[in-house]
């Protein structure tokens, strides 16, 4: 069997049988090719199917952080050849899969991107509250920063999951867990307006009354994902702003919030559904990270230091 035929072969295999999407078996397919064209230069061998050296997936590796690849990058050519290799093993084409034990790379922890409280002003006051669409628009930005709720969460909300008298929403997150979030005084007065007025206006322009989704689109059918962060550019362009938001950042910057406020980081591992404490800790480096801004720009001798450079 040729390479050709091969690589081939498993590409129907992964269409066929994994039904993997058109993107992702042109990545491995890339990726495949990379690596043979890397083999045939480092004279490895005639061609990946004839490999023998124990060393070739290590020193592609190697390769690979040379040229500066990003680790999320070299991971998923590591992930796409390991596959390869597995299928050409149960295949009985080769003998050994050399990418069996080779390791993912650490990804470096990039701090969660947060808005500023008065970001979140300006947005709110963007909403014109007078306009059905306005006031649901700002109900949704209220109610992402106030909860720290995914996209995907908020957009599964059904009128059923409100509990206007306790302050409480229940909430299916991933792994359909459910959680309770809370909301203040001053939301549950929203929430109560939105569903009593703006709501019921949205949904007669459809002709599905029986629809229980707490967000409703301009057509009265339930707000998508993609639809939120058209909101959000929307808004954004309404209040002359040209910084990027997105519904997650909204989720840090509660998080973040709660936390320089003095909140228990495993109070807020609840309220954000996190099965991992460790997930919620990235959120105290954004607290560190602010409070050593802070630290310099107030201590005196931290400012005087500054001033002499």
């Amino acid at each position: 069997m040729t390479v050709v035929e091969a690589v081939e072969n498993y590409l129907v295999y992964l269409t066929s049988v994994l039904n993997y999407s058109s993107n992702t078996i042109k990545a491995y397919y890339n990726d495949i090719m990379e690596f043979s064209d890397f083999v045939t230069k480092e004279r490895f061998s005639k061609d990946i199917l004839s490999l023998r050296n124990d060393r070739v997936a290590k020193a592609f590796v190697s390769h690979l952080n040379n040229i500066d690849s990003k680790a999320t990058t070299v991971n998923r050519k590591i992930a796409s050849l390991r596959g390869f290799y597995n299928y050409l093993v149960a295949e009985k084409i080769v003998e050994k899969n050399f990418f069996a034990n080779i390791e993912s790379l650490k990804k470096p922890k990039r701090l969660p991107q947060i808005i500023k409280e008065k970001e979140i002003i300006l947005l709110l006051n963007a909403c014109d509250k007078t306009k059905p669409l306005g006031f649901r628009d700002y109900l949704i930005i209220e109610l992402l920063y106030a909860t720290g709720l995914r996209v995907s969460e908020l957009c599964g909300l059904e009128t059923k999951d409100l509990d206007l008298v306790n302050l409480e929403i229940r909430v299916f997150g991933k792994g359909s867990k459910e959680r309770i979030v809370l909301i203040y005084p001053e939301l549950r007065d929203d929430l109560k307006h939105y569903l009593n007025n703006e709501r019921i206006t949205l949904l007669a322009k459809s002709n599905n009354e029986k629809n229980r989704s707490l967000f409703i689109n301009n057509r009265g059918t339930s707000l998508t994902t993609r639809g939120v962060r058209v909101i959000l550019n929307k808004v954004i362009k309404e209040c002359g702003e040209t910084f990027h938001i997105s519904p997650h950042m909204l989720r840090h910057s509660f998080a973040t919030s709660l936390l320089n406020n003095g909140a228990d980081l495993r109070s807020v591992q609840e309220l954000l559904g996190h099965v991992n404490l460790s997930t919620t800790q990235i959120y105290t480096h954004i607290t560190y990270e602010s409070l050593k801004k802070e630290y310099a720009l107030a201590h005196p001798h931290a400012k005087k230091e500054e001033n002499g450079k």
